[in-house]
């Protein structure tokens, strides 16, 4: 591992080294199915079962679509840590500068948010599984500290203390569990095979006028949340050790993967247990899955999908301080975010987001709530990433592209784009449709945005009272 100037000016900091295959960059994505899994029985309550299987893999089609993109994009930039935001923040720097930091921070609030997420949601399946009369209550005054809190709470720690090791050892752990969550994905993905697998009890509950519209793009806003997160593998591109071939099968194997799980496991599992038995216990219906199809074994059901979840949180907290990391050697945000430990770890970002997991889980407590605040800044990232593309198309035609996509993927881009627009403004505007948050959720997502405006001002600051030093070689 080299060495290079911090961005603070102050002291010499590793640069991320490269230790990973593109294999990595798949089992960080394995764990996906876990975000399906949280929910796939409310949409299956909300709109039936047909339309929740049919908008799910709508949804992952989708995601498919955008790993290709940035696939390209990822190589031309191969050195940016921190994935899709970065890519954007290069694409829109000369035409309209602030886009920069507002696609970064928007994308690192999504990812930072994930122990919070994701320890409420550990928190609700133990409780449900093991605990279902627990009352235990902690008065601290002014805050009340039961158990789904302080589980959320140590699954904030765990991912701050698995995140600030070495990348390497990280993997080991996440892709052990995430082989280990596929072995329930295969099982329910199959499960319409069993004998008595049936399509009777499936319903269609969305209208054909404007209203069911509008309640599409409400719910496919909320799926993308889980959908979308597929990109993850962009964040770790400087730290592979092939970047152009590691990049190109990482990104787009897991797309495919994550393809074939978001359309057959929602089918399977509607059709074994049918479509009440999902909807009726949306934190619950692995375990009555793995009763109806295995005439046992909830309890290891849970725990491998808890196992699953951690992942997923250790996931976002490290893609989430690679994303500020970057953001501050780009000069979108503070310098002090742009060091690393000793371990190659961005160590001050991660702990920052530690400390704003606890307050939202202290303050907040609503996984829902959660998702809201963070999915309305990541459905922004990934429209001006998949804008950029188009931009970048067109300012710079002669630039170095090791994957270069055919010319037709400059309209395939610009229609995710408009895509993604379109779910984003209604699904800001409709929670009420889909139950997931309120104007209050919407609220700290646009307080974040502009905190993002905020500390790029500082930065510029920064820069003209002390200019950086020429980076040593």
């Amino acid at each position: 591992m080299h060495m290079q100037q911090a961005s603070s000016g102050s002291e010499p900091s590793a640069v991320l080294e490269k230790s990973i295959r593109w294999w990595d960059g798949v089992a960080i994505t394995l764990s996906l199915p876990a975000a399906l899994f949280v929910g796939l029985g409310y949409s299956i309550g909300a709109i039936g079962a047909w339309a929740a299987i049919v908008l799910w893999a709508v949804i992952a089609a989708v995601a498919v679509l955008h790993n290709w993109v940035y696939s390209e994009m990822g190589a031309m930039f191969s050195e940016k840590s921190g994935g899709i935001a970065l890519y954007a923040n290069e694409a829109w720097s000369q035409r309209i500068p602030c886009l920069g930091p507002l696609a970064t921070y928007a994308y690192w609030f999504a990812w930072a948010t994930a122990p919070a997420i994701w320890g409420l949601a550990v928190a609700q399946i133990l409780t449900e599984q093991f605990w279902p009369n627990a009352s235990y209550s902690l008065d601290l005054g002014l805050l009340q500290l039961d158990l789904p809190k302080l589980i959320a709470l140590g699954v904030a720690l765990f991912s701050w203390a698995l995140s600030m090791v070495h990348l390497r050892f990280t993997m080991v752990i996440i892709t052990a569990a995430g082989v280990l969550l596929m072995i329930p994905v295969l099982i329910f993905g199959g499960s319409f095979m069993a004998p008595g697998w049936s399509t009777d009890s499936f319903s269609w509950r969305i209208t054909g006028d404007a209203n069911g519209v509008r309640t599409v793009l409400a719910w496919l806003f909320v799926m993308a949340w889980s959908a979308y997160a597929v990109e993850a593998a962009a964040s770790f591109i400087p730290e592979f050790r092939d970047t152009v071939r590691d990049t190109r099968k990482a990104l787009r194997i897991s797309a495919l993967i994550l393809l074939l799980v978001f359309t057959l496991t929602p089918l399977g599992l509607a059709g074994l247990l049918g479509e009440q038995a999902l909807a009726d216990h949306p934190y619950g219906f692995l375990q009555a899955g793995a009763q109806a199809l295995l005439g046992g074994g909830a309890t290891l059901i849970t725990l491998v999908l808890i196992a699953g979840i951690l992942v997923l949180s250790v996931m976002g907290t490290a893609d989430a301080g690679r994303a500020l990391y970057q953001s501050s050697l780009d000069g979108l945000t503070v310098r002090q975010f742009g060091t690393l430990s000793k371990s190659g770890v961005p160590a001050r970002a991660v702990t920052v987001q530690l400390l704003i997991n606890i307050a939202l889980v202290l303050f907040v407590g609503n996984a829902l709530a959660v998702i809201v605040a963070g999915n309305v800044g990541y459905v922004l990232a990934h429209l001006l990433a998949v804008a950029g593309f188009v931009v970048l198309r067109k300012d710079r035609p002669e630039a170095k592209r090791p994957i270069r996509l055919p010319g037709g993927w400059v309209g395939i881009a610009a229609a995710l784009a408009v895509f993604d627009a379109l779910i984003l403004i209604v699904g800001t505007t409709s929670a009420s449709i889909t139950g997931y948050g309120s104007l209050k959720e919407v609220g700290i997502a646009v307080a974040v945005l502009a905190i993002s405006q905020v500390l790029y001002r500082l930065r510029r600051l920064q820069d003209r009272a002390h200019p950086a030093p020429t980076p040593s070689h």
